[in-house]
């Protein structure tokens, strides 16, 4: 059995985590009883037993049939009590709204969780909109601007040895082609996806120093097509004054009275 802090894991609540992340997971792909026992190395009658549980809580859904399984609305409603309590997100959310009407693009809040950053906030462009929002969901860390933004602001060594799941044909894959372009990042102070998450699409990512190491970042995502060397200085101009004016009013450095582990 695992320990944390000195402290043993309580195998229960680490099964129950480990089943909403798998359902949270796969999205719109609901999943059956003997798939989500097999995943987590559970008997089915237990699998079956906590499904039953966190389905009478609220925390899983299933279908009329009672035989596929996806995550419940209950996670909705702690996720958003995480997003309204969480002091960092309320101060930078007006800046986002500033950056994009400046802009007239798409701007992110984002936060590294272990090797992936997942989406606080988004402002979307009116030029080009997306059917599903971001926030909640998560991206590699190694294939984005977000992401590599924060990546560098550790060492390298941090980094996980390669190779990396490419998402498209420019993402670096490899640990020696990723330390390279964070050494750029560190030299230029923000970082650049050139079409390494989403094939269309160029993102500029700035860390926000309120943590040290930096555990936030924001971002501006642009379409290929609209991205010209004006526009690309105009955006890298107004993002790095929307940088500094969120760590300026960042309460003592840190974003907030309540100094949260993560």
């Amino acid at each position: 059995m695992s320990e944390t802090g000195g402290v043993r894991e309580v195998k229960s609540a680490a099964r129950t985590v480990e089943l909403l992340e798998l359902l949270a997971a796969r999205g719109d792909r609901p999943a059956r009883l003997q798939e989500l026992a097999d995943e987590l190395e559970v008997p089915r009658s237990s699998m079956y037993a906590l499904l039953q549980t966190l389905i009478s809580r609220g925390w899983v859904r299933t279908d009329v049939t009672g035989s596929l399984y996806g995550i419940g609305i209950h996670a909705l409603l702690t996720g958003t009590s995480y997003l309204d309590s969480d002091p960092r997100v309320r101060l930078v959310r007006p800046y986002l709204d500033e950056a994009s009407q400046a802009l007239g693009e798409t701007i992110h809040l984002a936060r590294l969780d272990g090797r992936d950053v997942a989406y606080l906030a988004t402002r979307e462009s009116h030029e080009y909109l997306r059917t599903i929002s971001r926030v909640g969901r998560r991206l590699p860390a190694h294939v984005g601007a977000l992401g590599k933004a924060l990546l560098a602001e550790r060492p390298d060594s941090d980094l996980p040895e390669g190779p990396y799941r490419a998402l498209t044909p420019n993402t670096r894959t490899s640990r020696e082609a990723l330390a390279a372009d964070l050494a750029e990042v560190r030299a230029r102070g923000w970082s650049i996806d050139r079409e390494e998450g989403v094939l269309g699409i160029v993102g500029f990512g700035f860390a926000l120093r309120y943590d040290t190491p930096a555990q936030d970042a924001i971002s501006c995502s642009v379409p290929v097509a609209r991205l010209s060397a004006a526009h690309e200085e105009r955006i890298v101009a107004v993002m790095r004054e929307t940088r500094a004016k969120i760590e300026a009013r960042a309460p003592g450095g840190r974003g907030g009275s309540v100094h949260w582990r993560s």
